[in-house]
């Protein structure tokens, strides 16, 4: 267990420092759609490849981010419900979920995505309009997104069967990279209470 929870720890900083990273991708997807906006109103011009640029920057934030998502426990959930739920029963949710749901998922489009990447790039595909930008670099991304994926999933499976092992601390962010900052809050807090007392 050791081994694997030395590996999920390799995927979780591949994960965070990638997430970090392309989350500026935003930004940049801001910025290229303000200066459109404001060109096409100013100048009356457009251009198609820097239209495209916007959506492409937008699916790399959106697909390159969501293992980092998943490792901060970011991801979409009924929070009302899970909150209610035992941890011992939300451990068990987790990890059917990710078992029997998310890895087929990504399996499925890494299959599926494969394909659809390399026919654009062995014909170079182009965009349909004129002068936007290679449409295979953006085909790549659902290939690579959900590959980074499966291995945040398989992290996460990891570090669910050491919790429920008692391996590993359960905490609000599933044991992951958070748990030590959560547990300097607390302690941090604890002291706090203690002096104004």
């Amino acid at each position: 267990m050791r081994r694997l929870l030395s590996f999920s720890r390799i995927i979780d900083r591949f994960s965070t420092r990638l997430g970090q990273i392309v989350a500026w991708g935003l930004l940049a997807a801001i910025l290229v759609s303000a200066a459109n906006a404001t060109i096409r109103k100013i100048f009356n011009m457009s251009s198609n490849s820097w239209l495209e640029l916007q959506w492409v920057l937008f699916g790399i934030v959106f697909l390159l981010c969501s293992p980092w998502t998943l490792l901060s426990n970011e991801h979409i959930r009924i929070d009302i419900v899970n909150n209610l739920l035992p941890k011992r029963v939300r451990n068990m949710i987790d990890l059917v979920g990710h078992a029997l749901f998310l890895l087929p998922l990504c399996i499925l489009m890494i299959i599926m995505s494969y394909p659809f990447f390399v026919r654009s790039f062995l014909i170079n595909e182009q965009s349909g309009n004129a002068g936007g930008l290679p449409q295979w670099p953006a085909k790549a991304l659902p290939l690579i997104g959900f590959t980074l994926l499966f291995f945040q999933a398989i992290s996460e499976l990891i570090k669910r069967i050491a919790i429920m092992r008692g391996r590993l601390a359960d905490t609000p962010s599933g044991g992951g990279h958070h748990a030590a900052a959560e547990e300097e809050a607390k302690r941090l807090l604890a002291e706090l209470t203690a002096e104004s007392h």
